[in-house]
């Protein structure tokens, strides 16, 4: 069984940092702003406190950083201490513990450098592989806490590395999160929402996110990226899904209206959860612009798969917005290549053109075999 992960550092906070920084949360401010003090009192967080404070997300209080940094400083000596009597008189499992402590210590209070240069010392000295996943899997923390990719990437293939040689079940379930979230965050949705859906029933993982926002993102992801009928299948009746959703009605709206095909909902429901879900969300903030069009085309679509020809009204009609706008709105979607459809301004009507299947078909194995060609031509070059 794998041990408990701490869970540091506080994996809340640099949401807190990401609301007060950002000024369109203006009416989040006064809770991030106290939430984020009360989390970098409560582990003594000298170094992340400096860091905040020169953002100018917090004020600057002097006699609360001294009080800090003298804690952090006594913790610091007596696990030095620590460390000195176990190199001198101990074996290798109790150095590895003084310098497992010491890494831990400087993760908590939010020291970056100090932090990453420990564990990595903790890593080469540790010699159980359950501690040694563990160890990367917080080096991972620390690069989602300090939006450090380099860190993330460098670590999730050692992670993968270590749970492939004999990682345990949970260890196992838990990288899929770090892996959903880390795919999420560079705009992997597909991928990354898989993995999610993938750990909806094991999930562990709550040193990085509580269990609600993780059920929440994972119906956010996969709605735009599973077919319709695995969205009944694997989210409208999976049971961690029905249970969060009274919690956070509008996922429910969000997923039944689009199921349904009740679109002008669907469109009230995506816009209230751009609002109020995903700009303030520090993870999908960036990726908002791009998932709302998504999910619009994806509506649009899903429509017109059902019929060969809609007036414009109609259509309007079931998004519940003005023909103007749907006017406008699938036009450019159409000359972008994401709707087969035209649009006959002079009858107000809107004709399916879905692309042939066997012409598609067709494409494809050009393109394929043109593909083993130039590898064949490449390859002989080689050889001969």
């Amino acid at each position: 069984m794998a041990e408990e992960i701490i869970p540091i550092p506080n994996l809340g906070l640099p949401q807190h940092l990401f609301t007060l920084i950002s000024p369109t949360l203006a009416q989040l401010h006064d809770n991030a702003r106290k939430q984020l003090l009360e989390g970098i009192k409560a582990d003594k967080m000298a170094p992340y406190y400096k860091l905040v404070t020169s953002a100018g997300a917090l004020t600057s209080d002097p006699a609360l950083l001294e009080s800090m940094e003298k804690d952090n400083e006594e913790e610091l000596k007596k696990l030095d201490e620590r460390l000195a009597e176990a190199e001198k008189q101990e074996g290798e499992s109790e150095i590895s513990d003084a310098l497992k402590a010491r890494a831990n210590h400087l993760t908590r209070i939010g020291d970056k450098e100090g932090a990453v240069a420990a564990q990595k010392l903790a890593l080469e000295k540790t010699p159980g592989l359950g501690s040694r996943i563990d160890i990367v899997l917080t080096l991972i923390r620390l690069g989602f806490f300090f939006g450090d990719n380099g860190l993330i990437t460098e670590n999730l293939p050692k992670a993968e590395r270590f749970i492939e040689e004999g990682g345990d079940w949970d260890r196992r379930n838990r990288l899929k999160v770090y892996r959903g979230l880390h795919m999420i965050s560079i705009r992997q949705l597909k991928a990354g929402g898989a993995l999610l859906l993938d750990a909806l029933s094991t999930f562990t993982a709550t040193e990085l996110t509580t269990y609600n926002e993780f059920v929440a993102l994972t119906i956010i992801i996969n709605a735009l990226t599973l077919k319709r009928v695995d969205l009944k299948k694997r989210l409208i009746t999976a049971p961690e899904v029905i249970s969060v959703l009274p919690e956070i009605p509008i996922l429910g709206d969000l997923l039944n209206n689009l199921y349904d095909c009740h679109y002008a909902k669907f469109f009230v429901a995506l816009a209230t959860l751009e609002q109020t879900y995903l700009l303030p969300s520090r993870l999908l903030s960036p990726h908002t612009r791009y998932y709302v069009r998504e999910m619009r085309i994806l509506a649009y679509s899903q429509l017109l798969e059902s019929y060969r020809s809609l007036t414009l009204e109609s259509l309007s009609g079931a998004f519940g917005v003005s023909v103007e706008f749907v006017d406008s709105e699938l036009s450019r979607f159409i000359a972008n290549g994401r709707l087969h459809c035209t649009i006959d301004k002079v009858h107000g009507i809107v004709e399916t053109t879905r692309p042939s299947l066997k012409n598609a078909q067709y494409d494809k194995v050009i393109k394929q075999g043109d593909v083993l060609l130039n590898s064949i031509q490449r390859l002989s070059k080689v050889l001969y």
